[in-house]
Formats: structure tokens, C-alpha cells, sequence
């Protein structure tokens, strides 16, 4: 998507003096929710891609990865440049980045899963479960940052308890890991749960910057 793209409606037309006393406005709201979106499908793709069997390599993840990059990059560009932001420049810089990370952990764990040959078990099926409900949660909550404060914090209020059971789930595996037999499969399935754990403590981040957001905005 080009930067046009994300143009506000009415402006953007004129050129020569009035484009320098009237600087472009972007719909930077959009962008985050168009960001929030993708980084769902993202998540989604890695739940599916688990429960396939066997694993080929998680290229749709990496592709996905890679166009939210873009978007990302294309993103920060307009926000250096920006005259003005509908809201603290540092909070949409933040919640991008944030959610960036989430994407960033679901592609590493599906990379480390295929090149150390882990088959999924219950721990990494339901973290990986419950990060998708949480990124859902995220994803409805930016959708309505602008028009529904009250939605917005029930968005973050469901999707924090997702990570908390994301944490509950990885101290409870580790704790059972520490007990197996087989020490390589305990060094590589605990390397997934990491990446996982990651992904949902860059979920809670994500929520704690869009709450601090929807704070400013009151």
C-alpha cells in the first residue's frame, strides 16, 4: 500500500503553497488497524500451520511477516514527516512496533519448530491458541480506538487474561519439561515455549501502550 493510500479525504489535492501551509494529513488510525489485522492473520496462519501434519516450512507466516514489515517501514516514514498525528506520535510508533514483535516470535517459532523437527503438544497448541484470542482482542480493541473508548478497554480487559494464561501455561510445561528423560527434546521444546512466551509478553506490551493511548485521548 502506498502512502497516498492512507491520504485523509480532502486533502493532499492542492500543490505549490498550499500544500506547504496545509500539510498532508494521514489516517494513521487506519494503518494501525490495517497492521492489527494482518499480524491476526499472522497469528492465525501459525495456529493452522501447527496443527498440520508433517511441518513443511512456514513460508505464508514469512510472507505475511514480511509485508507487515512494509507496512511498518512505509508507516514510520509518514510519521517523520508528519506536520501533525491524531494522537502522541510516540504511542502509534509504540503500538506498531509492539505488535510487530508478536508476528516477529509467531515466524520464530514456526522457523525453530521446522529446522529442530518439534512436533506440537499440548503446551505450544494452547499458547498458541490463546495468543491468537488475545491478538483477536487487540486487533477488535484498535478497530475502535477512535469512536469506542468503553469497547476498547473490554478488548484489553479480555485480551490481557489471554496473557496470563499464556504465562500460567509456559511455567506449568517448564515445570513438567524439567522432570523428562530426554534432555535434547527438553533443550528444543523449551526454546518454543520461550518464543512463545515472548510473543505473549509483546501481546501485554502492545495492550499497555494502546491503553495508555486511549488515556491520552480522553
Amino acid at each position: 500500500m502506498v502512502k497516498s493510500d492512507y491520504e485523509a479525504k480532502g486533502t493532499g489535492k492542492k500543490k505549490g503553497i498550499f500544500s506547504s501551509l496545509f500539510p498532508r494529513q494521514y489516517d494513521f488510525e487506519q494503518m494501525l488497524v490495517d497492521q492489527a489485522n494482518r499480524t491476526l492473520e499472522g497469528v492465525c496462519t501459525l495456529v493452522y500451520w501447527l496443527k498440520k501434519t508433517p511441518h513443511d516450512e512456514p513460508v505464508n507466516l514469512q510472507t505475511i511477516e514480511e509485508e507487515v514489515d512494509t507496512m511498518r517501514h512505509e508507516m514510520e516514514e509518514i510519521l517523520i514527516s508528519s506536520f501533525s498525528t491524531p494522537f502522541d506520535r510516540q504511542d502509534i510508533y509504540g503500538l506498531s512496533r509492539r505488535m510487530d514483535y508478536i508476528l516477529n516470535f509467531s515466524i520464530e517459532t514456526a522457523r525453530e519448530m521446522h529446522a529442530f523437527g518439534v512436533c506440537p503438544d499440548e503446551p505450544i497448541l494452547s499458547m498458541a491458541k490463546a495468543l491468537y484470542l488475545g491478538t483477536q482482542n487487540l486487533a477488535d480493541g484498535i478497530r475502535v480506538m477512535k469512536s469506542d473508548k468503553s469497547k476498547v478497554e473490554d478488548s484489553i480487559r479480555r485480551a490481557r487474561d489471554h496473557t496470563r494464561e499464556i504465562e500460567n501455561i509456559y511455567i506449568l510445561s517448564m515445570a513438567d519439561l524439567l522432570h523428562t528423560e530426554d534432555a535434547m527434546d527438553a533443550l528444543r521444546r523449551r526454546e518454543i515455549y520461550h518464543h512463545l512466551r515472548d510473543a505473549g509478553r509483546a501481546l501485554g506490551s502492545t495492550l499497555d501502550i494502546l491503553h495508555n493511548t486511549i488515556v491520552g485521548m480522553s
